[in-house]
């Protein structure tokens, strides 16, 4: 075999690759034993195999901008290369959060710069959660933020979105509430679903924020991905919510660069400053060079954005009617987000894992298979599976042309 090559004998995580003796697999912690591969990692490495085209994984499979990518380049030959905060980038951040949603943030105590989202939402729930506390999320959700609410010792309470629109239930949601209830999880626009929370939706979660005492800390990476000409509403700028929200989000879906992790968490000071520091102890600090090149990604001109979302509601467009030519069951199109969350054909008896399976094997394409973001126990949770439209044309296009040659599409 060629150096560099995957070898498709074996797949990877596998229990024989993992060759730990039984004494010291009892070292593990219980959160480690229950961080299994999961069903779509096997997945992955069966569609490397078959060199299948990329409908799964939310990041662009095209260049970042070139101003961006400068940026990076100029930092790293300039010797920005050793332990950096860069204050720069919360008084944009805060400039940002003026003109966006008219909050008032002060970039020197209310910013935290963390390696990426994931760890801006993972410092965040060691800052706040204590062992036992309850955490609310929406059903489907992200599977990250399960994993971070166990990780600092929270329970989470899951609240199940309706389908097809996904929406939300008042009663539901007032249910979900505890003495214990210590944080809400929201992330608008929605992974994996596409959904946009409207103002009706945005004003039922702040007002049982506000009555129950709740912290609510928002997923906003998504922000400038809202289409049909709809505005992004941050639930930190409804009325008494920004002293109780804490906002994550990053540079990686907006300006397509989802390798440099430069992410923040945005909140009350005495919160912020927490993060911080906990951030400093697991990490010490986010990439030097990039948090030079997040200056000139965070002042890209206004045409970016609006060609951001034009592009992005056109690769949209195009994958929606192919799945509906198709006969997959998409009733709306997203209004944000990078994915289209379509249920398989009614005719089709696959689950959601059978169904991407054959589609890596039969087409060569792969797509997500919808039941890794449900957490609550309903029959339509095999029945769901999430394309990714944040890839170049010609990959949408083979990707179109393969699934339409595949076996079940043709009665």
């Amino acid at each position: 075999m060629m150096s560099g090559m995957v070898s498709c004998t074996q797949p990877p995580f596998s229990t024989t690759r993992v060759n730990c003796k039984r004494d010291m697999k009892e070292n593990l912690s219980s959160i480690a034993k229950t961080l299994k591969p999961s069903r779509l990692q096997q997945l992955f490495f069966l569609a490397e195999c078959t060199n299948a085209v990329d409908l799964a994984v939310g990041f662009p499979d095209f260049p970042a901008p070139p101003h961006i990518k400068a940026a990076a380049v100029s930092a790293i030959t300039s010797d920005f290369n050793q332990y950096r905060h860069v204050q720069g980038i919360c008084n944009l951040l805060a400039d940002k959060m003026k003109q966006m949603h008219g909050l008032d943030v002060d970039p020197l105590t209310d910013i935290a710069i963390c390696c990426g989202q994931t760890e801006a939402f993972a410092a965040t729930m060691f800052a706040i959660i204590n062992p036992g506390d309850e955490e609310i999320l929406f059903d489907p959700s992200f599977e990250t933020y399960e994993t971070c609410v166990l990780m600092a010792g929270g329970v989470p309470v899951y609240v199940a979105l309706d389908p097809p629109y996904w929406t939300l239930d008042k009663v539901k949601l007032f249910d979900a509430f505890s003495a214990k209830t210590k944080a809400l999880v929201l992330n608008s626009p929605h992974n994996p679903t596409g959904k946009v929370f409207n103002m009706d939706e945005l004003k039922i979660i702040a007002e049982y924020c506000r009555t129950k005492d709740c912290i609510a800390i928002t997923d906003e990476v998504y922000e400038h991905m809202v289409y049909d000409n709809e505005p992004h509403i941050s639930l930190s700028s409804l009325p008494g919510m920004q002293e109780r929200t804490i906002i994550t989000s990053s540079l990686s879906k907006t300006y397509s660069v989802t390798g440099w992790r430069i992410g923040w968490a945005i909140g009350p000071s005495c919160i912020a400053f927490a993060i911080k520091n906990i951030h400093t102890k697991l990490t010490d600090c986010a990439p030097a060079p990039f948090q030079e090149a997040a200056l000139a990604a965070l002042t890209s001109p206004p045409e970016y954005y609006i060609s951001l979302r034009k592009d992005y509601e056109s690769k949209r467009d195009f994958l929606f009617k192919l799945l509906s030519q198709l006969g997959f069951q998409v009733e709306v199109k997203p209004r944000g987000s990078l994915f289209i969350f379509a249920a398989i054909p009614r005719t089709c008896k696959l689950t959601d894992v059978e169904f991407v399976e054959e589609m890596i094997k039969q087409g060569g394409v792969i797509a997500v298979p919808g039941c890794g973001f449900f957490h609550t126990n309903h029959d339509y949770h095999k029945r769901y599976i999430r394309f990714a439209f944040c890839k170049d044309d010609a990959t949408l296009t083979s990707a179109a042309q393969k699934m339409q040659e595949l076996e079940f599409f043709e009665s």
